[in-house]
């Protein structure tokens, strides 16, 4: 699936599927109501996608987030029910790129299903997936991610960040950060304290990637937020101003986890916001 818009081109890559529960997914939406959209397997879980912007522009590749990766054992892979029919390596190489294509790595923050790809397993050691890469994110979140308390510690694994800074291919910043022409970050929080944001503009088009502040089309619903958020209410006012945006000025979004529709746009009918095809 290709985005054009202007200089700057948006293909929308897959490192497979797994699976969270839809209670955890969902907050404090009932199933009666996710369900009838989402429904789950007889343990409760929902399948998620992983659906990986990369965006190329002013000569360099780009990646926003990098998926769940390979460094499950098998009991991690039963748990979250782990489908790897599909990679992001497998993707790239669909396009006839590899590792050492990749210019920049986006991590809206450092969840296991976010930056699980980022480092991969080297004989007896780990070491950065795409070795020419800078990996950008928030000084904030790599704080929050190195120094995690009893609430996040199952989402961040340190094998998937701590071998960037080893290797000194981390890049950290603070707020809203331009990052190339066409491509900036705003860092909106919710999520995790510092999760951010990627706005690509270009030809008078806006795609915004905003992983998960909107993780499926169905999150598009202003009540629809996840139980893992540490800021329920800094999303939930973000989300507003977001989709109203979004839905007045023809923004494309990218939703990071559906399975059914990576794209799409909003819409406001009275009063409630709803994601549907671009």
């Amino acid at each position: 699936m290709n985005r054009a818009l202007g200089e700057v081109t948006v293909q929308i890559l897959s490192d497979g599927l797994f699976a969270l529960d839809g209670g955890a997914l969902f907050g404090v939406v009932p199933r009666a109501l996710w369900g009838r959209t989402n429904p789950p397997d007889d343990r409760n879980r929902v399948t998620l996608g992983l659906n990986i912007a990369l965006i190329e522009t002013q000569g360099l590749k780009i990646l926003v987030d990098t998926g769940v990766g390979d460094k499950w054992s098998a009991r991690e892979r039963e748990i979250y029910k782990i489908d790897r029919s599909q990679t992001l390596l497998g993707s790239l190489k669909d396009l006839g790129l590899g590792p050492h294509d990749i210019d920049l790595v986006i991590n809206t923050h450092l969840h296991f299903d976010h930056a699980g790809g980022n480092t991969r397993v080297d004989g007896k050691k780990i070491v950065p997936t795409f070795p020419r890469a800078r990996y950008v994110v928030q000084l904030g979140e790599w704080e929050d991610a190195t120094h995690p308390h009893e609430r996040n510690r199952a989402s961040y694994l340190e094998e998937n960040f701590v071998p960037l800074a080893e290797h000194r291919q981390l890049d950290t910043i603070q707020g809203n950060v331009e990052i190339v022409k066409g491509v900036r970050v705003a860092c909106v929080g919710g999520h995790t304290a510092f999760h951010q944001i990627v706005i690509v503009e270009g030809g008078g088009r806006t795609l915004v990637v905003p992983t998960d502040l909107v993780a499926t089309t169905s999150h598009v619903a202003l009540p629809f937020i996840m139980g893992y958020d540490l800021f329920p209410m800094g999303t939930l006012e973000v989300k507003r101003s977001l989709m109203r945006d979004a839905s007045e000025q023809g923004w494309e979004l990218l939703f990071y986890h559906d399975t059914r529709q990576p794209v799409g746009k909003v819409r406001e009918e009275a009063g409630r916001y709803l994601g549907g095809p671009s």
